[in-house]
C-alpha cells in the first residue's frame, strides 16, 4: 500500500507520496483543478492501493477529503495534534509545507488512523449551507458594527447597502435549507426531533445535525462527548488523579452552537431546573455548570436521533 500524506492551506495543498521508502511530492491549488491534477499526479505514478491522510482543519480541507473520498480512496482526516505529537516523536526540527506532509505520510503508515466518514451528498450539502449561514451571520454583524463607527455618510450608505445585501442572501440561504430539509425527510426529522429539546430552536437543531453529520460521526454517547471536545482532561502521576477542564480537542462549531442553547436552557427552561440546582447545590461554579448542560443537551440529543424518538418532558433530566 501507498500513502499520501496532505499539508492543507487555504490557497495550496502540499501532497507526499511515500511508496516504499522513495518520497514524491507534488503542490497543486486548493481547488476542483487543484484535485483533479493531483489524481492525475497519482495514476502517472502508478498508485494503485492508497491511503490518504490529511490533518482536520476546517473548512480548507473538506472539499479534497471528500473529492479523494469520492474518487474511492481510503482517506482519514485526523487531529492536528496527532500529527503534531508523531512529528515530535521523530525529532523534527525544520517546519515547512513540504516537511508537514511527508510527516503526515509517514504518520499515516505508521499509525494506520481508521477510514473517515464524509457523510451522504445530503448531509454534505446541508452541512455546507448551514456553514455559509453562519457566515453570512457572522458578516452582517461586521457590517452593523462598522456602521456603528462610520462617520462620512457616503461609507455609512455603502455599509448600509452591504447589510441590506447580506440580509437579502440570508433569507434565500434559509429558503433553500428549508427546500433541503423538505426534500429529504429523513434529515427534516432529525431537525425536529431536536427542536423540541429545551434550550434548542431551529437554527440549533440544524446546526447540530450538520456538525455531527446526523450523529453518524459516533456510535456511542462518549464518542459524541469526545467528537465535540467535551471530554475531561484527566490528569494522572502516582496518587495524584485530577480532571480538569475539558480538552477542546473536537469540533469548535458544535460546542459552540451547545453554549448558547446551554445559556438558554439554564435561564429559561424548567425542565433542567431540578439539575442546574443540583450542580448548584454541590459547589459548582457557573462555568462548570454551563459545560455540564452542553454535554447533557447532547447527550439527550443523540439519544433522540439515534433511537428515533421524540423528547419526552417527563424524564428526569
Amino acid at each position: 500500500m501507498d500513502f499520501l500524506g496532505i499539508d492543507i492551506g487555504k490557497l495550496q495543498l502540499h501532497a507526499a507520496l511515500l511508496q516504499g521508502e522513495r518520497i514524491a511530492r507534488k503542490s497543486v491549488s486548493n481547488n476542483v483543478t487543484g484535485f483533479e491534477q493531483l489524481v492525475k499526479w497519482l495514476s502517472n505514478r502508478e498508485v494503485q492501493e492508497l491511503h490518504i491522510c490529511l490533518e482536520a482543519t476546517g473548512s480548507y480541507g473538506d472539499s479534497v477529503a471528500e473529492y479523494l473520498h469520492d474518487q474511492g480512496h481510503r482517506v482519514s482526516v485526523v487531529n492536528p495534534m496527532q500529527t503534531k505529537s508523531f512529528g515530535q516523536s521523530e525529532l523534527i526540527r525544520t517546519k515547512t509545507d513540504k516537511v508537514d506532509a511527508g510527516m503526515i505520510a509517514r504518520f499515516c503508515r505508521a499509525m494506520k488512523p481508521p477510514a473517515w466518514n464524509p457523510g451522504s451528498a445530503e448531509i454534505r450539502a446541508f452541512r455546507a449551507m448551514v456553514r455559509r449561514r453562519e457566515t453570512l451571520t457572522q458578516m452582517i454583524a461586521s457590517e452593523k458594527n462598522r456602521l456603528e463607527a462610520a462617520i462620512e455618510p457616503a461609507v455609512k450608505r455603502s455599509i448600509s447597502s452591504t447589510i441590506a445585501a447580506l440580509r437579502d442572501e440570508l433569507k434565500r440561504l434559509a429558503s433553500d435549507i428549508d427546500g433541503h430539509l423538505d426534500a429529504n425527510p429523513d434529515l427534516g426529522e432529525m431537525v425536529k426531533r431536536l427542536d423540541e429539546l429545551p434550550g434548542f430552536g431551529s437554527l440549533t437543531a440544524q446546526k447540530v445535525i450538520a456538525e455531527t453529520k446526523g450523529f453518524s460521526v459516533c456510535d456511542t454517547r462518549q464518542g459524541i462527548v469526545a467528537f465535540a471536545g467535551m471530554n475531561p482532561r484527566q490528569s494522572q502521576s502516582g496518587k495524584r488523579d485530577l480532571r480538569g477542564r475539558i480538552t477542546k480537542i473536537g469540533n469548535a462549531a458544535l460546542r459552540k452552537g451547545l453554549f448558547f442553547a446551554a445559556m438558554a436552557a439554564k435561564r429559561s427552561s424548567p425542565y433542567f431546573r431540578a439539575f442546574v440546582a443540583r450542580l448548584q447545590a454541590a459547589g459548582k461554579r457557573p462555568k462548570v455548570i454551563i459545560v455540564a448542560l452542553m454535554r447533557k443537551l447532547l447527550i439527550v440529543a443523540f439519544t433522540l436521533v439515534s433511537r428515533k424518538t421524540r423528547f419526552n418532558p417527563a424524564y428526569a433530566a
